[in-house]
């Protein structure tokens, strides 16, 4: 199974494989709306604003894994990442990302990292680089913010 395999659900409701993304470098996240990181949001809207054009896709995935700070519908939290930080990037349906419920994405980012990181996600905001043939190409931590990786990004470009 790829990356390009797995059903994922946007936040309005669709359902479609990341299929759609192959030949994409993609940096997917992990989202909440009251973390003390939400502000990486416009981070990320940056990031992908810059490079999209080249090749870049931000794959939001909201989870209220992490002291409860997703709790809203996927309507309130899309309406949220729209009026507070213009998200402009693929939104999708709230997920579990650890434990026994967690989403078949996330257990294959956690079983294909390099370096055997395959430990659970630690906080809102971790992300995940894929490079183009769909191959994680590096684990960030959730403190990393996003302009620290945009030499990462554009090494993939």
């Amino acid at each position: 199974m790829s990356l390009y395999d797995l059903s994922v659900k946007t936040i309005s409701g669709e359902e479609k494989t990341l299929a759609d993304y192959k030949g994409k470098v993609l940096l997917i996240v992990n989202t909440a709306s009251a973390c003390g990181l939400t502000p990486q949001y416009k981070g990320l809207q940056d990031l992908y604003e810059r490079y999209q054009s080249k090749g870049l896709v931000v794959l939001g995935f909201p989870c209220n894994q992490f002291a409860g700070q997703e709790p809203g519908t996927e309507e309130e939290i899309a309406a949220f990442c729209d009026r507070t930080y213009g998200v402009t990037f693929p939104m999708f349906a709230k997920i579990d990302v650890n434990g026994p419920d967690t989403h078949p994405l996330y257990q294959f980012l956690k079983t294909n990292t390099p370096d055997g990181e395959s430990q659970d996600i630690e906080w809102n905001f971790a992300k995940f680089l894929i490079d183009q043939n769909g191959k994680i190409a590096k684990r960030i931590g959730a403190r990393v913010q996003p302009e620290e990786i945009a030499a990462d990004i554009e090494a993939l470009l």
